[in-house]
């Protein structure tokens, strides 16, 4: 991979990551593009460009995330007619935790059976068709507008999230719309589901850094020079500085299915390559 392929990928990466179209799907349809088949190469960048797209969330968000942490550690509140309660930040970071529950056990459990899917155009195309289909579902599911989302709207989110591991399933497409589908408001889908991917890239990104200790920095990245590296990291940052604040923005007009109509093109497109 070279300076040229790297920066175009990193672009991918920053602006698909937060458009509800797969960032995963079109890196491994870009990969596919530019020649660069090895799994063990994409895999490594690729964690490296979602780093870079959690910190443009944390950047764009940063107001939200200080909202927070000023309540996080305050006491619990009580009383005598129901006991300790939690704060409305402690609220948040405990649906953010519950959230997580279903993507860690498939990080576990199948790491290894979603990286081999990463090779596979027709997998993509199938993908970015189901993406179509619950982004529409969304825009025409009636709102509801809930205060707050539940404990239990939590859970599930989380579990839209765990099936977008596989590449060509959006994960922002899939969780703000399965948010929206239970009726959650679409500026609160489209804060939680910026913020409930940090933790988890965040930790697999931990543990692919120490297996290339285990394997060596050199040997992971396939050869990747570390211009290409960095010159990807920073193109994802900044893309994705700009994808976010754009996708809220877009989530709170609800013009989500323009994306569906993007997505059943570029799956139909992606399954036909995958023939050719």
């Amino acid at each position: 991979m070279n300076t040229i392929e790297a920066l175009l990928l990193g672009l991918l990466q920053g602006l698909t990551e937060y458009l509800p179209i797969s960032s995963s799907g079109h890196l491994t349809l870009g990969s596919h593009l530019f020649g660069i088949e090895e799994a063990e190469t994409i895999l490594p960048f690729t964690v490296l460009l979602h780093v870079a797209t959690v910190l443009s969330t944390i950047v764009i968000l940063h107001k939200e995330i200080t909202w927070i942490f000023k309540g996080l550690f305050k006491p619990l509140h009580t009383n005598e007619r129901n006991g300790c309660s939690l704060n409305n930040q402690q609220r948040y970071v405990l649906a953010i935790i519950i959230s997580m529950i279903p993507v860690g056990i498939v990080g576990v459990f199948f790491k290894d059976a979603v990286e081999k899917t990463f090779s596979s155009l027709l997998t993509v195309g199938c993908c970015l068709l189901l993406t179509a289909v619950l982004l529409a579902f969304s825009y025409y599911a009636k709102p509801r507008q809930k205060e707050n989302v539940s404990i239990k709207d939590a859970f599930v989110i989380g579990l839209g999230q765990a099936l977008a591991v596989l590449p060509g399933l959006s994960r922002s497409g899939t969780t703000i719309a399965t948010g929206l589908i239970l009726g959650n408001s679409k500026q609160n889908m489209a804060q939680f589901s910026f913020l409930m991917v940090i933790p988890p890239i965040l930790g697999e990104a931990l543990l692919e850094t120490i297996d290339m200790f285990k394997i060596g920095i050199s040997a992971s990245f396939g050869g990747i020079s570390p211009t290409a590296l960095v010159v990807g990291f920073l193109a994802a940052f900044i893309s994705g500085c700009i994808a976010c604040k754009w996708m809220i923005s877009i989530v709170k007009r609800g013009k989500l299915i323009y994306f569906a109509y993007y997505c059943l093109i570029a799956g139909v497109t992606t399954i036909i390559l995958s023939l050719i």
